[in-house]
């Protein structure tokens, strides 16, 4: 089962030692031993379209293939079909390393009552490519008990290899789930694992990786070289006997030694062994396969930048950045496609911040400015990769689908990895659909791949009495960049232990009895914009939060005299960019105001007897306008009425979900056709085109912050469905204070823009309530008009 190691192949393949030999091994293997993998698909998929009945061994190649080319769903279905079939009988199959390996076709026997565990090895080892390790491990460890019910035919073999691989992936997953307690048993199970005589051939290099692999994930790198050795040797000696006779490239088994040879380059860089690691990157980076290996091939990048900074050669090391991040920006999905090989998860976050920090030591702030744009972008796409039914609001909606379509599946025949130069064609047809693409339907274009703007651009579109503030975080380091229509210019600022002052800061701002906020207040205002004061000339301010920034609330940081909204009218963006996007003129609709308040929820501790209140006050004296409360504030009743009118005020509860951002929620009423939950990742799908939404509920301003990421929560997704503004809150506001606080804001919307009208409810409620916790919640993102 352990498919990807050259050690399997050295021992069947050393019985043919005459260059060409290789023509004698069925079609199937000739294409698995170069790598022929897209062929390889067809192949198989044509071989069980012409059986009136597909085999459980059949079917095993079919997905076997999929595996290789990264094709989840049709893997995830095959692997089911597999065990579904093995349930019901043929418990026959031939062993997946002797299919390959050219035996002959030795045959695994399972126990009458239990299935082959190969379909729970082929979805683990796919789970372990998509990042759900839980699940990955959960697969492992069925595939491990089904082992021991293997029954082989050549004298233990098969029961050994299915033993090893199982415990690999189990160690794999678990510690690339950080549960190193049991990473580590399953590396000593691996280790004290006999292979017996015939297991030894096939399965000791298979069982080095494997530990090496865990090691790895783990992070203990001086422990991983112990157990690489060199598994290669024989494979490039059998590799040349080969040449010509199948027409491949001249060493047939890159595509199965780059993985193996970034892990030793990584351990290399990981026990600082630094001369070595930068032969054995420069040796990598030779192969000629290697930029169809696009995760290999950034990572690869990126460590060699490293060394090449550490060297201070600061110029190689942005061009190594630069071109990492072009191989990363040409994949629009997160798969990790090379994680069960290696062990090792690349941080693609990492390369846009050494390649800002290494700008910013240059001097070139503008450059910086518009990676740091890239880095949010980019962080976007990889949280909205899964999703497929975007809203297109375009006038041709079905060529918009179909250009996504072709993206998709361009990329899909990238990652095939053919060492056969084939990936160009598929490679040009993906650049092609996403130019179209970014034609047809930009906003969507910046959903699904990473594009890059001019900081020119950007400051063509900062109306000329704002200046736009863009913090960049990562580790201690912090940078502000302040940017105008008139100039660009970026500064350093203390980022050490600013996630726990932020967390303090909240904290204390939840106590109303305590002054205790003061002293984090003007600290963090001392720290965050006291060095910018010199270059802001505009009462308007337009803040870029990023990482822990995004849970601060910026009006309520002093400066020792005032608090920062008595001195500036402030509004939000997820990142610079979305500027383009933001439309200029308000929506014209026949209703006013649409507000929903105090769903039923079904339980009493949820009502919200004051947002009940607050909708009927809003919508009082507004013509055309409407509340919609308890069992009438609904998710039905939003999508059925929300597109007729220019504002949507909600007064409920929100979750916001740590772990599935895009599952964070706001709380309706259930009715027969809609659960009450307004997800972000429907509004993904809805097209709303309203010129304000106001949450006025619990912790909806709130979106995950991953590494490097722009928020991505209710308020991003309110402006994808068409939203010009949203007002969201930051923490579980207080019911009266916030009914007081919006009341006076829709009030003020009759003689002000947005911005200027929350300022002026948050200073009237700052007046009757003076502590933060009852007013500085509430944060304008998008237009101000």
């Amino acid at each position: 089962m352990s498919r990807d190691w050259v050690g399997q192949w050295v021992a069947p393949l050393a019985l043919l030692t005459l260059p060409g030999c290789v023509t004698l091994l069925p079609e199937r293997m000739q294409m698995q031993a170069i790598g022929r993998y897209g062929e390889l698909v067809e192949y198989e998929e044509r071989q069980a379209a012409a059986l009136p009945r597909v085999s459980t061994e059949t079917l095993y190649d079919l997905c076997f293939s999929y595996s290789k080319v990264k094709n989840y769903r049709k893997l995830f279905e095959c692997a089911d079909q597999m065990e579904k079939q093995v349930a019901q009988g043929d418990r026959e199959v031939f062993a997946p390393s002797t299919r390959r390996g050219g035996w002959g076709g030795g045959v695994v026997r399972v126990g009458r009552s239990d299935g082959s565990p190969y379909p729970w090895m082929l979805r683990s080892e796919a789970l372990i490519d998509l990042g759900d390790y839980p699940r990955a491990l959960a697969e492992a460890r069925t595939a491990l008990a089904l082992c021991a019910r293997v029954e082989s035919t050549f004298g233990g073999f098969e029961r050994t290899d299915c033993h090893v691989t199982a415990l690999g992936l189990l160690g794999l997953s678990s510690a690339l789930d950080k549960d190193a307690a049991t990473a580590g048993k399953a590396r000593a199970d691996l280790q004290a694992y006999p292979l017996g005589l015939y297991g030894i051939a096939l399965t000791s290099q298979a069982k080095s990786l494997a530990i090496a692999r865990i090691e790895v994930a783990l992070g203990r790198y001086r422990e991983a070289l112990e157990h690489l050795g060199d598994p290669w040797a024989a494979g490039r000696f059998l590799a040349n006997l080969f040449v010509g006779s199948v027409g491949a490239s001249t060493d047939i088994f890159a595509s199965l030694q780059m993985p193996f040879e970034y892990v030793r380059a990584r351990c290399l860089l990981g026990t600082e062994q630094y001369a070595a690691a930068r032969t054995a990157l420069d040796s990598l980076l030779g192969y000629p396969q290697i930029p169809d290996n696009g995760e290999i091939y950034w990572m690869a990048l990126h460590d060699r930048g490293r060394i090449a900074e550490r060297d201070g050669d600061i110029a190689r090391a942005i061009e190594l950045y630069r071109k990492a991040v072009e191989v990363i920006e040409r994949q629009r999905s997160t798969i990790s496609s090379e994680a069960s090989k290696i062990g090792y998860v690349g941080d693609k976050q990492a390369v846009y911040r050494h390649l800002v920090s290494a700008l910013l030591g240059k001097g070139e702030h503008a450059a910086a400015f518009e990676f740091v744009e890239r880095s949010k972008s980019r962080a976007l796409v990889d949280m909205l990769a899964s999703k497929q039914d975007f809203a297109v609001a375009t006038a041709d909606p079905a060529k918009v689908r179909q250009l996504l379509d072709l993206a998709a599946h361009a990329e899909a025949r990238a990652l095939m990895q053919e060492p056969t130069g084939k990936t160009s064609s598929p490679r040009s047809a993906a650049t092609g659909g996403s130019r179209e693409l970014r034609e047809a339907a930009p906003e969507l274009a910046s959903l699904v791949s990473v594009t890059a703007v001019a900081a020119g651009e950007i400051q063509s579109v900062i109306p000329a009495d704002e200046t736009l503030v863009e913090y960049y975080q990562g580790g201690d380091e912090l940078v502000a960049f302040v940017v105008s229509a008139r100039g660009l210019s970026a500064i350093r600022l203390d980022g050490r232990g600013l996630v726990e002052d932020i967390g303090l800061f909240r904290k204390q701002l939840m106590d109303v009895s305590s002054q205790d906020y003061s002293g984090t207040s003007r600290k963090l205002h001392a720290r965050l914009f006291a060095p910018l004061a010199g270059r802001i000339a505009t009462h308007k301010l337009l803040v870029v939060a990023h990482g822990p920034l995004h849970y601060l609330p910026f009006n309520a940081l002093h400066d020792g005299t005032a608090y920062l909204i008595e001195r500036h009218s402030v509004r939000l963006l997820p990142s610079a960019s979305v500027l383009r996007y933001l439309r200029s003129q308000p929506v014209a609709k026949p209703g006013g105001i649409l507000a929903f308040g105090n769903p039923d929820l079904d339980d009493p501790r949820l009502d919200l007897a004051f947002a009940q209140a607050e909708v009927a006050a809003i919508t009082r004296d507004r013509p055309d306008s409407r509340a919609l409360v308890r069992k009438d504030a609904s998710e039905s009743a939003f999508r059925q009425y929300a597109g007729g009118f220019r504002y949507v005020h909600f007064a409920t509860h929100g979750e916001f979900n740590a772990e599935a951002p895009l599952k964070s929620t706001l709380l309706l009423a259930k009715d027969p056709k809609g659960d009450g939950h307004l997800t972000v990742d429907k509004l993904y799908s809805l097209r709303l085109d309203a010129d304000l939404v106001t949450l006025s509920a619990c912790e909806t301003g709130l979106g995950r912050v991953a590494s490097g990421d722009d928020v991505v929560g209710l308020t991003r997704g309110f402006l994808y469905a068409g939203s010009r503004s949203i007002v969201a809150s930051l923490w579980q506001v207080d019911d009266e204070a916030t009914s007081y606080l919006m009341t006076r804001f829709y009030d003020g919307l009759r003689q002000r823009d947005k911005r200027e009208a929350l300022r002026q409810a948050q200073k009237g409620a700052m007046a009757r309530y003076p502590h933060p916790f009852f007013w500085a919640a509430f944060q304008l993102t998008g237009s101000a008009e």
